[in-house]
């Protein structure tokens, strides 16, 4: 059967504790001991020099040195000892010559009987020591007896009782022992604060709950793809896992201030309102990331914020090349259809003789702008523009907007990044055709402009819509904001992925009109480096700097 004590598993604050209390009792009592020790020594040492003073001072009265030097057992030399002993409290003084006969002792039967004489003493020596006597054990001081001419006629005794000692050192002791005893006591509350301190900083776990958890959060946070950032109480990066420094592009130290972090804006933002948060979207230089936060707590107490990150690139990155097929399926679809109505008309016409008609028909679907060009003779070479606008324009159609390229538009070579291009094009053509559609001048119109400049290219989309809200001016390229008036689709992202995908390829995204006489919002976008410097036709002639930019949007920007 086990012992009651083999089940006992006391807490890791009740182990320190209990060691603590042991250690500073062990100290304690070890200290008690060692100063009992130095005191009764000391004491000791004190009692036999007082004992050694007494029997100075009587062998200092000649009187009696006289007496026991002419071997006369003297009355006087009884009463000077006497009156000595009394003063001083001595257990007893004894006075001897040479030969060991008593002249002077606390009994006086045993005056004139022979006793004993310390050799050292007759060889003129002082002696001190702690003695077991018939009385008593006492501390005694031997001193020879001198004549007036310095030699040796007898010895003086002194004893002086040793349980004056003992008094004396239990009462040093007791007061010894009560400051010790506070001391004691003083670091038993010391270390009992300490302890429960120790026990709000670890939130009652134990060591071994300790060890665990951060093994289990060490694999949890190096072994998930979703990044995971955290800062405590005071606003200071505590966790930041592998996931989280590589989307966000650095890697704060623990300890970091959120200001110096270095991190992204809105995530910043999202950190200091300390509120729970699902699915916020934050864009980096090149990533759009959702962001969940979640504030921790352990019953009353705050203990931060814990931020959790996915990677939207790859999907948002999927989804565009999912509305570059489908714009240019919708735009096979419209050229179809519309090639098939034309050969139609061309048909019957023929057929009915009106030769002039179908002539200046053709004429007209030449000098349309946004007809598909073969060739290298057309304005715009890359195919991915062409099929999105005529996408766009089919789209623009059905919501009574008309879809216009400007005549300085010119795309001479291929697109090197396709599907950014097509992005940001869309998304602002997107914009503009919702924002002329709900606005109030008529007829609605979207005027696009594409620019080439050497291996460059300019994107200018303006619209007839009423602008841009004055309170949206400052947070317009925000995630979650939007100028898209359908509030059963709202997106709030596509100004964002634009300016973001913009400034990857080392360009920008600006709002260069907000709403004038002549029209609303004018978006210009420049993207280096986008077009294919490998194609011959880019070394066809490009359009004058002054005409790069349509006249309706210098008017507005101006």
């Amino acid at each position: 059967m086990p012992f009651p004590w083999t089940r006992w598993n006391p807490s890791f604050a009740a182990q320190a504790l209990l060691a603590q209390v042991g250690v500073l009792t062990l100290v304690v009592g070890v200290g008690s001991a060692l100063t009992a020790v130095l005191l009764g020594a000391e004491l000791e040492q004190q009692y036999q020099q007082r004992a050694l003073t007494i029997a100075r001072t009587i062998a200092a009265d000649q009187t009696i040195a006289r007496h026991v030097a002419a071997g006369e057992l003297s009355p006087d030399v009884r009463r000077r000892t006497e009156a000595v002993r009394m003063r001083t409290g001595a257990l007893f003084i004894s006075v001897t010559d040479t030969r060991g006969v008593r002249h002077a002792h606390i009994d006086p039967a045993h005056v004139g009987r022979a006793g004993t004489v310390t050799r050292e003493v007759l060889l003129n020596r002082e002696v001190v020591a702690i003695e077991h006597g018939t009385l008593s054990t006492s501390a005694r001081g031997r001193v020879p007896l001198r004549d007036e001419e310095g030699a040796v006629v007898g010895e003086v005794v002194v004893g002086l009782s040793a349980n004056a000692i003992d008094d004396r050192l239990g009462h040093l002791l007791r007061a010894a022992m009560g400051f010790m005893a506070g001391t004691l006591l003083l670091g038993v509350a010391g270390v009992a604060i300490l302890t429960r301190r120790l026990k709000g900083q670890t939130l009652g776990l134990e060591p071994r709950d300790l060890a665990d958890l951060v093994r289990g959060r060490e694999a949890v946070l190096h072994g998930i793809d979703d990044g995971v950032l955290a800062i405590d109480q005071g606003n200071r990066i505590s966790v930041c896992n592998d996931a989280a420094a590589r989307l966000l592009g650095t890697s704060p130290a623990p300890g970091t201030e959120l200001g110096q972090a270095g991190l992204p804006v809105g995530l910043r933002e999202l950190f200091e309102r300390h509120r729970p948060a699902r699915g916020v979207l934050v864009t980096t230089t090149d990533r759009t990331l959702i962001v969940s936060a979640t504030p921790v707590t352990r019953g009353e107490r705050d203990l931060g914020l814990v931020v959790t990150l996915r990677d939207r690139t790859e999907l948002d990155q999927m989804a565009r090349e999912l509305d570059v097929v489908r714009a240019l399926s919708d735009a096979l679809r419209a050229q179809a259809h519309e090639y098939t109505n034309r050969l139609h008309i061309l048909f019957g016409l023929l057929r009915l003789g009106h030769h002039g008609e179908a002539e200046a028909y053709l004429a007209e679907l030449i000098d349309d702008p946004l007809a598909v060009e073969h060739g290298d003779g057309g304005r715009l070479r890359d195919p991915y523009i062409r099929g999105l606008l005529a996408a766009k324009n089919a789209t623009a159609s059905e919501r009574g907007v008309r879809l216009h390229l400007s005549d300085e538009s010119f795309v001479p070579s291929r697109l090197t990044a396709p599907l950014d291009v097509v992005t940001i094009l869309g998304n602002l053509l997107d914009n503009a055709i919702a924002a002329a559609a709900g606005g109030g001048r008529r007829p609605a119109w979207v005027e696009v402009s594409l620019v080439a400049q050497a291996h460059s290219l300019d994107v200018i989309v303006a619209d007839s819509g009423d602008g841009v809200p004055e309170d949206l001016k400052d947070t317009l390229f925000g995630p979650g904001i939007t100028t898209n008036a359908d509030v059963e689709h709202p997106h709030g992202i596509g100004l964002a992925l634009a300016r973001q995908l913009t400034r990857r390829h080392g360009g920008d995204l600006k709002l260069a009109g907000t709403g004038g006489t002549e029209c609303g919002a004018v978006f210009v976008a420049t993207l280096p480096g986008v077009l294919d410097s490998a194609d011959d036709s880019a070394a066809l002639a490009e359009p004058a700097e002054d005409e790069s930019i349509p006249a309706i949007a210098k008017e507005s920007s101006s």
